[in-house]
Formats: C-alpha cells, sequence, structure tokens
C-alpha cells in the first residue's frame, strides 16, 4: 500500500541496542506529541522497546529518523519500521 506525500502513516518500529533504563519511553512521547503524533511505545522483555507511530508520513519519518539517535543515554544499534494499522486512541502513550 503506497501513501500519498503528506497523507497518514501508520509504523510499527523497533528499537535495539541500549534503550531501556535511559527514559527512551518518555522521550518517544514527547518527541511524539511534539510532531503531532499518535500510537503508543513501550519496553519489551528482550531489552528492545517497540513503539506505534500514526500522523502526517513526514512526521512520522521525522520520528523514526529521530529514534536512531533516541535520548543523550541511549545507544540505538538499529530501528526496523514495518507497516502498522493506526492505533484507536488521538494521543501517544507509554504502555509498559
Amino acid at each position: 500500500m503506497k501513501h500519498q506525500p503528506g497523507g497518514p502513516s501508520s509504523r510499527q518500529i523497533r528499537v535495539t541496542g541500549r534503550v531501556q533504563g535511559v527514559a527512551f519511553r518518555a522521550w518517544t512521547r514527547g518527541q511524539a506529541r511534539k510532531l503531532g503524533l499518535a500510537g503508543w511505545v513501550r519496553n519489551d522483555a528482550d531489552g528492545s522497546v517497540t513503539a506505534l507511530l500514526h500522523g502526517e508520513a513526514a512526521a512520522v519519518e521525522n520520528m523514526i529518523n529521530a529514534c536512531w539517535t533516541g535520548p543523550g543515554a541511549a545507544e540505538v544499534r538499529d530501528v526496523q519500521a514495518t507497516p502498522a494499522t493506526p492505533p484507536e486512541w488521538d494521543d501517544f502513550r507509554i504502555l509498559r
């Protein structure tokens, strides 16, 4: 499915590296809200962080690019993004 430039986009991302215990979820929520995105972020049992990002395509791409850096103490190894279903709400939440 192709998205129109500037149209809505939903992507799920998985961020690996040193991304837990470094305020990555709070940073993600703050950045997502600044970009007007809906979705969620959570820590996963394997040490990664997963997030669902939904909003204007350019804002989603900006968020994915920002996740390569993350907050100051993070050491991001990889960011994988896949198409996703939009969330059922219009704000951005930390799930766990």
